[in-house]
């Protein structure tokens, strides 16, 4: 369930999208001025989140100017300034979108489900990294190739995921066997034979995974035909 947190001096617009959005299934905090939702944000993570600008104590831009370098999540500006100037020292300091007051709950809705479906959308592709013909889905553990399932093991799928994950940065053997074994866990030379399998499985011509002789290895970020 997506969390918003929604800010405004008013209590009574506060209160009202609250209710607009707990009754299309958010979770909603509500904070009248920017201190208190400063220091709620200092304590949890929201999906989005409805500022207003004109505020006591700190005003919305403020309060944007302070978070933004810590959160990403989007933050929307609920106001009734309209003045083209504020806008752009909006977006300037990382403000997402703007819905202007007065506005219907229908618009607030949809302003809303876009953001959030957008951001689930750009979280869902983080966990995909597509290079040439080699795909790897980190939430299911699944690796494609050519759109065919390539079934590999647990370890080979971490060094694979480490590989594709620095693609283009020479890793030494140390480095991989660190990464995906710890240090305190088996031998080094377990790195080469887990890649003779990686290129069994999925690089039989070694397009993607360079050997760096007396080194490492390196995943292609751009395969060179």
């Amino acid at each position: 369930m997506n969390k918003i947190l929604i800010v405004d001096d008013e209590k009574d617009i506060a209160d009202l999208i609250s209710d607009v959005l707990t009754d299309e299934g958010y979770t909603t905090v509500v904070k009248n001025d920017g201190e208190e939702a400063l220091k709620e944000l200092e304590n949890n993570s929201f999906d989005l989140i409805l500022s207003d600008i004109m505020m006591p104590k700190m005003s919305g831009t403020e309060l944007l100017s302070k978070v933004r370098e810590h959160i990403d999540c989007p933050i929307v500006f609920v106001t009734a300034k309209t003045n083209l100037v504020d806008k752009l020292v909006g977006f300037e300091i990382g403000a997402d979108d703007y819905i202007t007051k007065p506005f219907t709950a229908e618009e607030l809705v949809a302003r809303v489900k876009a953001h959030i479906r957008r951001t689930n959308r750009r979280t869902k592709d983080t966990n995909i990294i597509t290079i040439g013909e080699i795909r790897i889905n980190k939430d299911s553990f699944e690796v494609y190739k050519n759109d065919e399932l390539v079934e590999l093991s647990t370890r080979e799928f971490e060094v694979l995921l480490y590989l594709m994950t620095n693609a283009g940065l020479a890793l030494s053997k140390e480095q991989i066997f660190d990464s995906v074994w710890g240090s305190n866990y088996g031998e080094i030379g377990t790195v080469a034979v887990h890649i003779k399998c990686l290129r069994k499985k999925l690089d039989s011509e070694e397009k993607y995974i360079k050997t760096i002789w007396g080194f490492g290895y390196k995943f292609i970020k751009v395969v060179e035909e």
